[in-house]
């Protein structure tokens, strides 16, 4: 490595714990850490990681290889809380949506796990340890699914009211944009991707990308969102929601239900009383005879007997 390229690479080596120091000020400020509670401790924990990783680099290289790898765990672990995080913010006016969304979280999470177990027991390349192996594999599982998070914002912001001023959004769009452009340096670099200069340089400038980023998304208001008049989500709420909590057979309201259609049927479909001659106001029973009730009329007493 030459000066001049060490000089780039430690430039943009301690870029991240100053531009992540700027991120928790503004969320302490707006007090957003107890809005995003994971990306707030991802946050803390990078600046954490780089005064460890940047010391044992320095003076310990053993050291320093498993701090690395260490840190990238917990980084892993923590970018897939805040993409729940983030999810569950985008659908927290709809309980049923989020509910449906944990669930399949979870399912995620498990199949992360599982693929990280399979690398490790399965992997024997030499030049890479198998845990080293596991770790790399949870990541790329991490990335692709918060790419999804980013292609899901974009494709139905309209339809969920989020505005693309958000904090939600950003913190989505920042983990995307590092996520799309260090699966495209592993795509383009197989096999030897963990040791490139050139795309570690290149993988560094995209998270410095992301971190600015989340700067400028922290230090801004986010505007008020309203769902109110949003029609869509809430069609697809209810639905869920009639599916998950469908009403019994023997249920009350139905025929409750049934009872008033059919009143209001014969309601609509029922004859014209019949009218006195004398006083067209006043409608009569079918059978033509008076009622013994009271009449209310002018010089009628109000009660007619009956003929003995």
């Amino acid at each position: 490595m030459s000066d001049r390229i060490k000089i780039v690479y430690y430039a943009l080596w301690f870029a991240h714990p100053l531009l992540q120091a700027g991120i928790a000020a503004a969320m302490l400020r707006y007090k957003l850490y107890a809005r995003f509670k994971y990306f707030f401790a991802y946050v803390v924990t990078q600046i954490l990681t780089f005064a460890l990783v940047f010391s044992a680099y320095r003076y310990n290289y053993t050291a320093y290889f498993y701090l690395y790898w260490f840190s990238n765990a917990v980084s892993a672990v923590l970018g897939f809380g805040v993409i729940h995080e983030v999810f569950l913010d985008v659908f927290r006016p709809f309980h049923t949506l989020r509910d449906l969304g944990t669930v399949l979280f979870k399912w995620a999470g498990l199949v992360m796990i599982l693929v990280a177990v399979v690398v490790l027991v399965s992997s024997d390349i030499r030049d890479i340890t198998p845990l080293t192996q596991a770790i790399v594999a949870a990541q790329r599982c991490v990335r692709i699914v918060q790419v999804g998070m980013v292609l899901l914002l974009l494709f139905f912001s309209r339809y969920l009211g989020v505005s693309r001023r958000q904090h939600s959004f950003g913190i989505a769009l920042g983990f995307g944009c590092f996520a799309l452009v260090e699966l495209a340096l592993v795509a383009s670099w197989v096999g030897d991707h963990l040791g490139n200069l050139t795309v570690g340089l290149l993988n560094m400038v995209a998270y410095n990308l992301s971190l600015v980023i989340w700067l400028g998304y922290a230090w801004t208001k986010s505007p008020v969102r309203d769902v109110s008049v949003m029609l869509q989500p809430h069609r697809w709420e209810h639905s869920l929601s009639d599916i998950q909590h469908p009403v019994s057979p023997d249920s009350l309201i139905p025929m409750f239900e049934g009872m008033v259609d059919r009143a209001l049927s014969r309601t609509q479909t029922a004859p014209a009383p019949l009218l006195d001659e004398t006083n067209a106001a006043t409608p009569l029973p079918r059978g033509g005879a008076i009622p013994m009730t009271r009449l209310n009329l002018p010089g009628v007493p109000e009660r007619v007997g009956t003929k003995r």
